[in-house]
């Protein structure tokens, strides 16, 4: 069994280690006491949460399971897994928005497929991963179309959106980084975020 420490882009498989199945990664997940990813394979260890970010993750999943409640969208927090076909890869991820129904992954109930948006609250050891190899394999789900990434250190996020699911290359970026502003989410019918929101228990 492959277990990384760090995420995927700095792991250097061990040959000599027998790689994991989806089926056993997801038995050891199931009696895990800690969290892991899933990648073709290897089994990634989640570092811990901060205070920070975890007020920040519930303070975000709190304002839109409110604000989407009449909806027909729906907010869930990082104890699904994301399972990515495309890369035989499942994440978990701070927050996540469906529309409509969940699509599971087969007969799987803590596997989503149809994630519209995906929130990650930035930490310092998986930034670079949740910018960089994990954004790009969430762009081959064929629903998912928004992406926040959310500074826990400063009122700061940045905003990656694609109306042109037809497209994946046609990606547009926005910062917001004052706390008087609010970010659109187009995915969620145009829903205005407010900063405040976000920041709301936060002291810089």
């Amino acid at each position: 069994m492959v277990i990384a420490q760090t995420h995927p882009p700095n792991i250097i498989p061990d040959k000599s280690v027998t790689r994991v199945t989806p089926d056993e990664y997801r038995a050891r997940e199931e009696i895990a006491e800690e969290r892991h990813e899933y990648n073709n394979g290897e089994i990634i260890i989640m570092p811990g949460g901060s205070p920070p970010h975890s007020r920040i993750a519930v303070d975000i999943t709190t304002f839109l399971n409110v604000a989407l409640r009449d909806t027909t969208f729906e907010t869930y927090n990082g104890d699904l897994r994301i399972w990515i076909p495309q890369f035989n890869c499942g994440t978990y991820d701070d927050i996540f928005v469906i529309e409509g129904e969940p699509e599971f992954n087969g007969d799987r109930q803590d596997e989503i497929l149809n994630p519209r948006l995906i929130v990650e609250v930035l930490s310092p050891s998986t930034e670079g991963y949740d910018r960089g190899e994990k954004f790009r394999k969430y762009r081959s789900l064929l629903g998912f179309c928004e992406y926040l990434l959310v500074s826990q250190n400063e009122p700061y996020l940045e905003r990656y959106y694609n109306g042109d699911r037809e497209n994946e290359n046609r990606w547009q970026w926005q910062v917001c980084d004052r706390i008087e502003e609010a970010i659109v989410l187009q995915s969620l019918n145009d829903l205005e975020l407010p900063m405040r929101e976000i920041y709301r228990r936060i002291e810089f």
